[in-house]
């Protein structure tokens, strides 16, 4: 891990916040997959449009065979401001073939033309017509899971709250490396401000593009915020040790377990932020992707 930030810093490329949001999506999707894992070939890779409350959203879904299967919507990251089904399409195909599952990965609005709450509301629309688009998929829609990284994490934690209050069932949320927290004030952002690949100015620029200040504390922004977190689906919870966002989720996964909700918590030391898309350099990301497929399979009732 070390080797790798010195090369990213020895390669000086321009920081998103010294960039456009465009500017920074371009930067972002050349070089979101270079250590990831080459793409897999899956048996389904499909194009689709889902319905979304400002107008039609694109997804795309994966499944490693034709068969029933379970889903997981993925919610990928980037502030709120940059990523898409390009920057992630490689972790995906992982989820999708480890698990056994398919995979419909959501491209929600980003800020920031869309600002909060847009982003939930397009998350939580795909998630609420997820089990009947499921079934005209050839799918499982009674087999539902939600899960993300970054602020994809943060958006499939809201989302198994505003599951629970709609009467969703959700058979698992996989919260990676999540943002749970309103103000980037705990130790760990203090402690990875700076030379850790997510910097506290990254987070500052991504927050003033997506949110209001006075929006912080709202739980649709901040889950660790919401009032109730009784009831909730199981939670696997990944982390990364030198995280600026490291205690936030350490926190959200302490409060759901004392809440009574059921979760496996995984912290990969020495490694950063977004360490699960580098499976081309650190086992740490092939340890969590196994994780990860592991809690949906059996979160799905695949004890394999």
């Amino acid at each position: 891990m070390a080797e790798l930030l010195a090369r990213i810093h020895r390669a000086n490329r321009p920081a998103y916040h010294s960039m456009s949001p465009q500017q920074a999506r371009i930067a972002y999707r050349m070089g979101a997959e270079i250590l990831d894992l080459p793409r897999a070939p899956l048996a389904r890779v499909e194009e689709l449009q889902l319905p979304g409350p400002a107008g039609a959203l694109k997804a795309r879904l994966y499944a490693p065979s034709a068969a029933r299967l379970p889903v997981l919507l993925y919610l990928h990251g980037g502030g709120f401001t940059i990523g898409d089904l390009e920057t992630h399409d490689s972790l995906c195909r992982q989820f999708a073939l480890r698990a056994g599952c398919a995979v419909l990965a959501l491209d929600y609005r980003l800020a920031p033309e869309h600002r909060f709450p847009a982003a939930v509301d397009d998350s939580f629309a795909a998630l609420r017509g997820l089990p009947a688009l499921a079934e005209t998929l050839g799918l499982d829609g009674s087999r539902i899971a939600v899960g993300g990284d970054s602020a994809g994490g943060t958006l499939a934690a809201v989302c198994a709250l505003m599951a629970r209050d709609a009467g969703l069932p959700l058979a698992l949320q996989l919260l990676i490396t999540p943002g749970t927290c309103a103000r980037a004030d705990t130790e760990s952002h203090a402690r990875f401000a700076k030379g850790y690949l997510l910097d506290a100015e990254a987070i500052a620029w991504f927050f003033a593009h997506y949110i209001e200040d006075a929006d912080k504390d709202d739980w649709r922004f901040a889950p660790l915020h919401a009032e109730d977190h009784e009831g909730l689906a199981p939670a696997c919870v990944i982390l990364a040790e030198a995280d600026p966002l490291v205690d936030e989720g350490l926190a959200y996964a302490d409060t759901l377990r004392a809440a009574g909700v059921a979760v496996e918590l995984e912290l990969y030391r020495g490694v950063t932020h977004d360490f699960i898309k580098m499976g081309r350099m650190i086992p740490e990301a092939l340890s969590a992707q196994d994780v990860a497929a592991r809690a949906l399979r059996e979160a799905f009732g695949d004890r394999r």
